[in-house]
């Protein structure tokens, strides 16, 4: 592995006086009224899987610190030498925090595949000075139209108005966006969330009634006596029929129907199409989680669902037009899960291991 040297002061990549784009100003939005994330991400927000594994991801990106660096060739190998980053890293969007930028940015990676931001100051040798991010939902592409993302588009649409190609930058995922490829399965598990609804609003045995008597009654007057049964059993626990009706219970329930177990099954699809362990969606697993593997369960979160879109994010970043060339950014990645492995270390552990490392060792003669 290289050794990495201490950051160490650059000539600053952009001058310290920030102009305005050419076309950020009117490409920026004074309000979010015409901001939307549409239908479709809206439906896969409402599954409580998909959530919390958008919350997970957005988390781990929005906290993790971007650093800058150049390569320096040893002549052996590049070695990374850390530099002096730029004012946008702290805070991309000057008016909101770094955090909210990152969040909506991961989730647009997911729902749709690709994220925007607009450009809306630069420095006066022609880089990006700030940001802010459009949602992926407000933006067409007549010359890609999707649901594969085949490259950076050339005509940018927001709302209708044609955006400033050099003024917007794509973020491109490596996988189609899951309003895309798992429409079945998100519909599935809406479906599953809704009969467990049915079963649960219902205050009083699902069933029907059954004239076996008397005059027959129209379609209306079923519906009628139906409409009443029902509003009487919700006030009151004990009904009356007489000789010509009778109640007869459905035989079902939610164990019948599988609706606890397709609901499990569900949330495991979700957790492989997003590309999250199954137990960070506190899905039930053979076993259980103990000491020994909590911090390791953070670094799966980050080695199998974070890592695509931390490398989206950071290379896309680090090109031209974002930065000088030999320029690059990435996420402290290192820092995150050192620090939590140290949280979770025992006090008793982590007094041993400093006992350790303060101990004296003789040198062979």
């Amino acid at each position: 592995m290289a050794l990495f040297r201490a950051k160490v002061k650059a000539v600053p990549a952009t001058a310290s006086v920030p102009i305005a784009a050419a076309s950020g100003a009117r490409q920026r939005s004074d309000n979010f009224l015409g901001f939307q994330i549409g239908a479709a991400e809206q439906a896969a927000m409402s599954v409580p899987s998909v959530t919390r594994a958008i919350s997970l991801l957005s988390t781990v990106v929005s906290t993790l610190d971007l650093r800058s660096y150049t390569l320096q060739w040893t002549g052996q190998r590049y070695e990374k030498l850390y530099v002096e980053g730029e004012s946008w890293m702290g805070r991309p969007n000057p008016t909101e925090t770094r955090n909210f930028t990152l969040s909506v940015t991961v989730r647009d990676l997911v729902m749709q595949g690709r994220a925007f931001w607009v450009v809306t100051s630069r420095y006066a040798n022609g880089f990006p000075a700030t940001f802010q991010w459009l949602p992926a939902a407000n933006i067409s592409t007549p010359n890609n139209v999707g649901p594969q993302w085949f490259g950076s588009p050339e005509v940018i649409m927001f709302n209708g108005v044609q955006l400033e190609t050099r003024d917007v930058v794509t973020f491109l995922s490596g996988s189609q966006g899951i309003v895309y490829t798992g429409n079945r399965a998100i519909q599935c598990a809406i479906r599953l969330d809704e009969a467990a609804a049915r079963f649960a609003s219902n205050e009083i045995a699902a069933g029907y009634l059954q004239q076996k008597g008397g005059e027959p009654m129209s379609g209306e007057e079923l519906g009628e006596m139906a409409a009443a049964w029902a509003a009487n059993r919700r006030e009151n626990s004990i009904g009356a029929l007489n000789e010509f009706v009778d109640f007869i219970e459905f035989d079902s329930d939610p164990s019948k129907l599988q609706i606890v177990e397709g609901r499990e099954y569900s949330s495991k699809d979700l957790s492989r199409l997003m590309d999250i362990p199954a137990y960070l969606l506190a899905v039930s697993q053979a076993g259980s989680m103990t000491y020994a593997n909590a911090t390791e369960a953070r670094r799966d979160l980050v080695e199998f669902g974070a890592r695509p879109l931390l490398h989206a994010i950071a290379e896309r970043l680090s090109m031209d037009d974002v930065l000088p060339r030999g320029r690059h950014v990435e996420f402290d990645t290192e820092s995150y899960i050192g620090e939590m492995a140290h949280m979770d270390m025992p006090a008793t552990e982590d007094a041993a291991i400093r006992d350790q490392s303060m101990t004296e060792v003789p040198l062979n003669d």
